[in-house]
Protein backbone atom coordinates (compact mmCIF):
# COMPACT_ATOMS: atom_id res chain seq x y z
CA UNK A 1 0.00 0.00 0.00
CA UNK A 2 1.46 3.78 -0.91
CA UNK A 3 1.96 6.52 1.29
CA UNK A 4 -0.93 7.69 -0.45
CA UNK A 5 -3.11 5.31 0.65
CA UNK A 6 -1.92 4.39 4.21
CA UNK A 7 -2.74 7.73 4.65
CA UNK A 8 -5.88 7.99 3.12
CA UNK A 9 -6.95 4.92 5.53
CA UNK A 10 -5.44 6.34 8.33
CA UNK A 11 -7.44 9.97 8.15
CA UNK A 12 -10.76 8.08 7.41
CA UNK A 13 -10.17 5.92 10.43
CA UNK A 14 -9.44 9.21 12.87
CA UNK A 15 -12.41 10.97 10.64
CA UNK A 16 -14.43 7.90 12.29
CA UNK A 17 -13.44 7.76 15.78
CA UNK A 18 -13.92 11.13 16.09
CA UNK A 19 -17.67 10.79 14.93
CA UNK A 20 -17.89 7.64 17.08
CA UNK A 21 -17.16 10.21 20.58
CA UNK A 22 -19.60 13.02 19.08
CA UNK A 23 -22.25 10.19 18.13
CA UNK A 24 -24.41 11.65 21.54
CA UNK A 25 -25.03 14.83 20.00
CA UNK A 26 -27.68 15.66 17.51
CA UNK A 27 -25.91 18.83 16.70
CA UNK A 28 -22.20 17.72 16.30
CA UNK A 29 -20.31 18.14 12.96
CA UNK A 30 -17.00 16.90 12.05
CA UNK A 31 -14.09 19.11 12.41
CA UNK A 32 -13.99 21.48 9.82
CA UNK A 33 -17.06 20.31 8.02
CA UNK A 34 -17.49 20.41 4.73
CA UNK A 35 -15.26 23.48 4.38
CA UNK A 36 -12.28 21.64 6.15
CA UNK A 37 -13.00 18.66 4.25
CA UNK A 38 -12.63 20.65 0.89
CA UNK A 39 -9.99 23.01 1.70
CA UNK A 40 -7.81 19.85 2.79
CA UNK A 41 -8.49 18.18 -0.35
CA UNK A 42 -7.45 21.34 -2.31
CA UNK A 43 -4.49 21.90 -0.61
CA UNK A 44 -3.95 18.09 -1.99
CA UNK A 45 -4.74 18.52 -5.02
CA UNK A 46 -2.88 22.38 -6.62
CA UNK A 47 -5.05 23.81 -9.45
CA UNK A 48 -8.07 22.07 -8.44
CA UNK A 49 -11.06 24.82 -7.28
CA UNK A 50 -13.74 25.11 -5.08
CA UNK A 51 -17.04 25.27 -7.27
CA UNK A 52 -19.88 25.62 -4.62
CA UNK A 53 -20.28 24.89 -0.48
CA UNK A 54 -19.68 20.96 -1.15
CA UNK A 55 -18.39 20.36 -4.60
CA UNK A 56 -14.77 21.31 -6.44
CA UNK A 57 -12.97 20.24 -9.58
CA UNK A 58 -11.45 17.30 -10.69
CA UNK A 59 -9.26 15.88 -13.25
CA UNK A 60 -12.52 14.39 -15.37
CA UNK A 61 -15.11 16.04 -13.66
CA UNK A 62 -16.37 17.05 -10.03
CA UNK A 63 -16.16 15.68 -6.67
CA UNK A 64 -18.97 16.50 -4.19
CA UNK A 65 -18.22 16.00 -0.08
CA UNK A 66 -21.55 14.65 0.90
CA UNK A 67 -23.19 12.82 4.15
CA UNK A 68 -21.27 9.66 4.12
CA UNK A 69 -23.62 6.18 3.99
CA UNK A 70 -25.96 7.70 1.35
CA UNK A 71 -26.97 4.44 -0.72
CA UNK A 72 -28.47 5.65 -4.11
CA UNK A 73 -26.36 8.64 -5.64
CA UNK A 74 -27.78 10.23 -8.29
CA UNK A 75 -25.88 10.76 -11.88
CA UNK A 76 -27.07 12.59 -14.84
CA UNK A 77 -27.09 11.26 -18.15
CA UNK A 78 -24.08 10.09 -19.55
CA UNK A 79 -21.92 10.66 -16.47
CA UNK A 80 -20.15 7.89 -14.20
CA UNK A 81 -20.46 8.85 -10.42
CA UNK A 82 -19.06 7.20 -7.67
CA UNK A 83 -19.48 7.87 -3.90
CA UNK A 84 -16.68 6.22 -1.35
CA UNK A 85 -16.54 5.17 2.07
CA UNK A 86 -15.61 8.79 3.22
CA UNK A 87 -18.80 10.63 1.13
CA UNK A 88 -16.85 12.09 -1.48
CA UNK A 89 -18.93 11.88 -4.42
CA UNK A 90 -17.11 11.77 -7.77
CA UNK A 91 -18.73 12.55 -10.90
CA UNK A 92 -16.96 11.82 -14.44
CA UNK A 93 -18.21 13.30 -17.51
CA UNK A 94 -15.07 13.49 -19.56
CA UNK A 95 -13.33 10.64 -21.24
CA UNK A 96 -9.70 10.24 -20.37
CA UNK A 97 -7.31 8.14 -17.99
CA UNK A 98 -7.61 9.53 -14.31
CA UNK A 99 -5.84 9.09 -11.14
CA UNK A 100 -8.56 7.94 -8.07
CA UNK A 101 -7.99 8.97 -4.63
CA UNK A 102 -11.42 7.34 -2.83
CA UNK A 103 -11.36 5.28 -0.54
CA UNK A 104 -13.69 2.62 2.09
CA UNK A 105 -16.57 0.65 0.36
CA UNK A 106 -19.01 2.63 -1.36
CA UNK A 107 -21.50 2.67 -4.40
CA UNK A 108 -21.10 3.76 -8.47
CA UNK A 109 -23.80 5.12 -11.06
CA UNK A 110 -22.36 4.28 -14.55
CA UNK A 111 -25.26 6.50 -15.89
CA UNK A 112 -23.43 6.93 -19.62
CA UNK A 113 -24.80 5.72 -22.96
CA UNK A 114 -25.77 2.55 -23.29
CA UNK A 115 -22.86 0.20 -23.86
CA UNK A 116 -19.88 2.11 -22.72
CA UNK A 117 -17.67 0.81 -20.55
CA UNK A 118 -16.18 2.40 -17.45
CA UNK A 119 -13.08 0.22 -16.30
CA UNK A 120 -11.48 0.46 -12.62
CA UNK A 121 -7.53 -0.12 -12.53
CA UNK A 122 -5.15 -1.53 -9.87
CA UNK A 123 -1.96 0.63 -8.64
CA UNK A 124 0.24 -0.94 -11.03
CA UNK A 125 -2.53 0.09 -13.95
CA UNK A 126 -3.99 -3.90 -14.47
CA UNK A 127 -8.04 -3.40 -15.01
CA UNK A 128 -9.41 -4.40 -11.41
CA UNK A 129 -12.69 -4.56 -12.63
CA UNK A 130 -15.25 -3.07 -15.23
CA UNK A 131 -18.79 -1.69 -15.40
CA UNK A 132 -20.72 -1.96 -18.66
CA UNK A 133 -23.70 1.20 -18.49
CA UNK A 134 -26.47 1.58 -17.68
CA UNK A 135 -25.32 -0.18 -14.17
CA UNK A 136 -25.19 0.39 -10.56
CA UNK A 137 -24.31 -1.17 -7.48
CA UNK A 138 -20.85 -1.12 -4.38
CA UNK A 139 -18.02 -1.48 -4.60
CA UNK A 140 -14.35 -1.29 -2.57
CA UNK A 141 -12.69 1.64 -3.61
CA UNK A 142 -9.59 1.26 -1.65
CA UNK A 143 -7.81 -0.64 -4.29
CA UNK A 144 -8.78 1.53 -6.85
CA UNK A 145 -6.03 3.56 -8.27
CA UNK A 146 -7.05 4.62 -11.55
CA UNK A 147 -10.42 5.25 -13.63
CA UNK A 148 -11.51 5.65 -17.14
CA UNK A 149 -14.57 6.66 -17.27
CA UNK A 150 -15.38 5.07 -20.89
Amino acid sequence: MSVRKVLAVTAAAVALAGSQLLAGSASAAPAGGTQGRIDSYLAAHPGERQLAADKATMPGGTVTFAVPGTAAISCSAGHLCIQDGNGKRYDYYYCGYYDFYGIGDGYFNNSQSTGTVARFYNENGTERWSSRAPQSGTASWTPVWHIRPC
